[in-house]
């Protein structure tokens, strides 16, 4: 029964990670007429939040000295809530900014903790537990893409799509409150091991991450402006990315099932993302005639892609406290490469004209991404995290 609760909090949690990006380019076009936000501005909606992902998770090993996991936990439930609400109210593009800066804030707090947690309830279950989580996080991301123009146009307000996402918030917050675990909070032994910034790997994993989420934010930045550019719909567009979404769900879930009798992670890395690989040359070379199959086949690549990665970098190490240090420092680093990658893509939008050098970009990136992963052998874990910093004294989360 315990473990079944911990898996609805999982999934309640996971699902508001991805509202306050996703929900943003279906509803551009009319934020951009009311507001005057420029492509550039409105880039910063999907990159700030994603920085503020990156920035936390670098901070968690002092911030962990003075407010605990379940304070910590209630205060990003509570700033995404909070995000959203305000956003019911907004008129100009510096209050939407500045309430894209409160909802990162919020969901950095929350997904810098989640690995850690899914490790410590489910250590025998790593792989699959890992999968459903990130296909939760989609699923959000998806639902906020898919609903929001609907209920902007029931609304009559472009601002009721992406105020709406605070009732989740709400729901998540009181069901952190009811059906956490109540024993304490181990101590984790990663806060009194020293930190990653001296450590290859820790930024291998970290610039691999970075990548992978940078193909998944420019997509839900732009997909949307895309379709609208060939012809299509500001639902259509949110359709496009809520069928990313499906096929993002279907390869966290199912590369990692179909493979969970292997120990090494590079096949299906390597599957995902040749697959994705073949999205985006797609989308370069004949984007009319079958963008919904491009966009099927980078979703079930990233999907996989992101689930793996983070199953990759938990398995380097042994202990919850310190797998969950290390994916706190990828996850910090990556985020951080990754809030770049939404604002340089739209700044080639603008600067070029149409989509074309952006997907370029994320195709290369793709192939980079294909080589790196020959790297992470799993007989090399140990001896490619021995070395790390020593700077920090012991901190625990109470």
């Amino acid at each position: 029964m315990r473990g079944a609760l911990n898996l609805l909090l999982v999934i309640l949690l996971a699902l508001n990670l991805r509202p306050i990006l996703t929900s943003i380019g279906p509803l551009l076009e009319p934020m951009r007429s009311s507001t005057g936000l420029g492509y550039q501005q409105a880039a910063l909606l999907t990159a700030l939040p994603v920085l503020c992902m990156g920035l936390v998770p670098l901070l968690q090993p002092w911030l962990r000295r003075w407010i605990s996991e379940h304070g910590g936990m209630l205060a990003g439930l509570s700033a995404i809530a909070l995000a959203c609400l305000w956003r019911l109210q907004l008129d100009s593009a510096w209050a939407l900014i500045a309430s894209a800066v409160v909802a990162g804030l919020g969901v950095a707090v929350v997904q810098g903790m989640m690995p850690g947690l899914v490790n410590r309830w489910f250590p025998s279950r790593l792989a699959a537990s890992m999968g459903l989580y990130s296909a939760a996080l989609m699923s959000g991301g998806g639902l906020a893409a898919v609903l929001g123009p609907t209920v902007s146009e029931v609304a009559g307000r472009w601002q009721a799509g992406l105020g709406i996402w605070a009732v989740p918030a709400l729901l998540a917050l009181c069901g952190w409150a009811w059906l956490r675990p109540r024993h304490d909070t181990p101590h984790l032994a990663a806060a009194s091991g020293g930190h990653w910034f001296g450590n290859r790997r820790a930024w291998l994993l970290a610039l691999y991450f970075s990548l992978i989420n940078g193909g998944y934010t420019s997509m839900v930045a732009w997909l949307p402006a895309y379709h609208l550019e060939h012809g299509g719909t500001a639902q259509g567009g949110g359709e496009l990315v809520g069928l990313m979404t499906i096929f993002q769900v279907s390869g966290a879930l199912g590369l990692p099932l179909l493979l969970r009798r292997l120990h090494d992670r590079r096949p299906g890395l390597w599957l995902a993302l040749a697959i994705q690989l073949g999205g985006f040359l797609g989308l370069l070379l004949a984007p009319t005639q079958a963008m919904g199959l491009w966009v099927a086949m980078i979703g079930l690549g990233l999907g996989a892609c992101f689930s793996l990665s983070l199953t990759l970098t938990l398995e380097h190490l042994k202990t919850p406290g310190e797998a969950g240090s290390l994916a706190a420092f990828v996850q910090g680093v990556g985020f951080i490469v990754t809030g770049t990658v939404p604002y340089v893509t739209g700044w080639l939008r603008a600067f070029t004209g149409d989509f074309q050098a952006a997907w370029t970009l994320l195709t290369l990136t793709v192939v980079a991404m294909l080589l790196v992963t020959a790297r992470f052998a799993p007989r090399g874990y140990t001896a490619a995290v021995a070395r790390r910093g020593r700077s920090m004294q012991a901190t625990t989360l109470n």
